[in-house]
């Protein structure tokens, strides 16, 4: 086999190992730079929804959450930007190896295929086809020359179109890797931007902290009352899924003692059918809220002002424009019409045994006993007129267990 056959057969192996591994590394890009714009959509939202009033409306506490997110994201925008530039570079560099390596290639199949032709031209000038035939011996060795010289023919036209797509390659490769390099150093130019923003926010938070420290008592006193908030509200909402339990299962089972007793739904057929309806639904549940994003997620988190002081968030709060409507996020039963006193309202909703709940709504469009479908709505979400934000606030339970619902909610 000589050195022609050789590229010929071992080039697209090669090329084709290549693509693998760069194909592997696109599709890590493309992810990467999902993550990228969802979190560049999700600071425009912080930015339209928690700061487009200015800030002395807000109390301290709502300023300096808002700030603590933007840092978060902005911090978090900054990671993923460097982990796509941190992947560019290894393209960058896989596509450098693979022009070189195609260069050299193609260079060593020109110098071999201008040797063929010359020899091919130097045989035909010294003896013609048809002498070349005619000096046969037998007529097998006629033919046997003929169909050598189709071959041979045959195998020119090959190695043209191996160069050809050779050079086609390299061409496409060249063209990638000025892409790629442009794209780097648009990455580059964000990140730059965005550690700008960064420290503009940390100033932002270090004059807000200082502003605080001078009157701790009112922002202790601040967080004390939204504690007391919480826990009314937490409270009302396990009460009430604590009496439609009760009620339910005294209306299933017909026994009022054990009905009282229990902290779990006993279900009928139709309500299990919905229930495990629900359960196969994990993950792809409808947002409570047509637009908007996730301001505050669920569980426990450290004070952004005093770190040693934890806060117990048993939903998730999403923020939300002036005048938007919270919706069922399955169909239900309206279990309860929540009025917290010195609050707002909210709605609870019976999935079989998942009740979710939609709670600081200003109005209500639904009553206890309504059937519900998924994405209507139920109610008008309460705007602030302090801070102009619109918040709606989110729960999640299976019977009295609290779920955390950016596990059942889609891409939450």
């Amino acid at each position: 086999m000589n050195r022609l056959q050789h590229f010929s057969i071992l080039i697209p192996v090669l090329f084709l190992l290549t693509v693998g591994v760069l194909s592997a590394q696109t599709n890590e890009q493309k992810a990467l730079e999902r993550k990228r714009a969802q979190i560049q959509k999700d600071i425009r939202e912080m930015n339209r929804l928690l700061f487009a009033e200015t800030k002395e409306k807000g109390n301290v506490l709502d300023q300096m959450d808002g700030l603590e997110q933007k840092i978060n994201a902005q911090q978090q925008l900054i990671r993923v930007t460097n982990e796509q530039s941190n992947l560019l570079n290894r393209q960058i560099n896989a596509n450098v190896r693979n022009i070189s390596a195609l260069k050299k290639d193609l260079l060593t199949l020109k110098e071999d295929y201008a040797q063929m032709i010359q020899k091919s031209y130097q045989n035909k000038s010294q003896e013609s086809r048809l002498m070349f035939l005619l000096s046969s011996e037998s007529f097998l060795q006629a033919f046997k020359r003929m169909q050598y010289m189709k071959q041979y023919t045959q195998y020119r036209k090959e190695q043209g179109i191996v160069i050809v797509a050779k050079a086609d390659t390299l061409n496409k490769t060249n063209q990638s890797l000025i892409a790629q390099r442009k794209l780097k150093e648009q990455l580059l130019k964000e990140n730059v931007a965005s550690r700008k923003e960064l420290e503009s926010e940390k100033k932002a938070k270090d004059a807000l902290l200082r502003t605080i420290k001078k009157n701790e008592t009112q922002y202790t006193a601040t967080i004390n009352k939204k504690k007391s908030e919480a826990r009314k509200i937490d409270q009302q909402i396990e009460k009430l899924i604590r009496s439609a339990i009760a009620a339910s299962n005294k209306k299933t089972t017909g026994n009022s003692t054990v009905a009282s007793s229990s902290t779990k739904f006993v279900l009928t057929p139709e309500a299990k059918i919905v229930a495990n309806n629900f359960t196969a639904n994990k993950g792809k549940l409808i947002w409570p809220v047509e637009k908007g994003f996730k301001s505050k997620g669920f569980g426990v988190y450290k004070d952004a002002v005093y770190p040693g002081i934890k806060h117990q968030n048993n939903g998730v709060v999403i923020a939300t424009d002036k005048g938007a409507q919270a919706r069922s996020i399955f169909n239900g039963e309206v279990i309860a019409v929540i009025t917290v006193p010195g609050g707002n309202k909210g709605v609870q909703i019976k999935h079989g045994n998942y009740i979710s709940t939609y709670y600081n709504l200003s109005k209500t469009y639904v009553e206890k006993g309504d059937k519900v479908n998924t994405k209507e709505a139920i109610g008008e979400i309460f705007t602030n007129r302090f801070n102009g934000q619109t918040i709606l606030k989110f729960y999640l339970y299976k019977d009295i267990t609290k779920l955390n619902p950016e596990e059942w909610i889609f891409q939450m």
